[in-house]
């Protein structure tokens, strides 16, 4: 229950709050290089893992066994001043780190496909759940620990215009 932001880099919020100032907790930001506006095919968010819970805290909670057999955590909302968006995850993993599943833009329809079944590919668990070329999907990308991230994929089921 974050709203989340956008600055012109991906360093400005890692160690900012909301308002803009100085927190080791940092902010959840939009990476720059998407546009809010619907239309990026990967919308990738950031937050810190905190160990309290807060932000991207209980994400690493999406490769334990309870979290996966409930099927009620596949869904999650997603909230702006102009829609609200349902998404359905297809992928969870942890990962050394890396930066071949932050893309936001794709050549061609085929080459989205791609990206999609390597993330697919990756998860550790299988959600059933199909992406093809005219899906949308999230990416939610925190710290694991210092050399691996956590990461969460899903697809666009629904939008609605407020």
């Amino acid at each position: 229950n974050y709203p989340f932001v956008q600055s012109g880099d991906n360093d400005y919020y890692l160690h900012r709050s909301f308002e803009g100032w100085y927190s080791d907790a940092g902010w959840v930001f939009a990476d720059f290089r998407n546009h809010l506006d619907g239309s990026d095919k990967n919308l990738i968010l950031y937050a810190h893992g905190r160990y309290d819970g807060t932000m991207f805290g209980t994400l690493r909670n999406a490769l334990q066994n309870g979290w996966t057999s409930n099927p009620d955590n596949h869904v999650f909302l997603t909230s702006t001043e102009s829609e609200n968006a349902l998404w359905q995850v297809f992928s969870a993993y942890r990962i050394p780190t890396t930066s071949d599943y932050l893309r936001t833009s794709f050549s061609s329809d085929e080459d989205f496909e791609n990206f999609a079944n390597m993330l697919m590919s990756r998860s550790a668990y299988n959600f059933n759940t199909t992406v093809n070329k005219n899906d949308h999907i999230i990416t939610l990308s925190t710290c694991y620990d210092e050399e691996s991230r956590m990461v969460l994929h899903a697809k666009l089921i629904k939008r609605s215009a407020k």
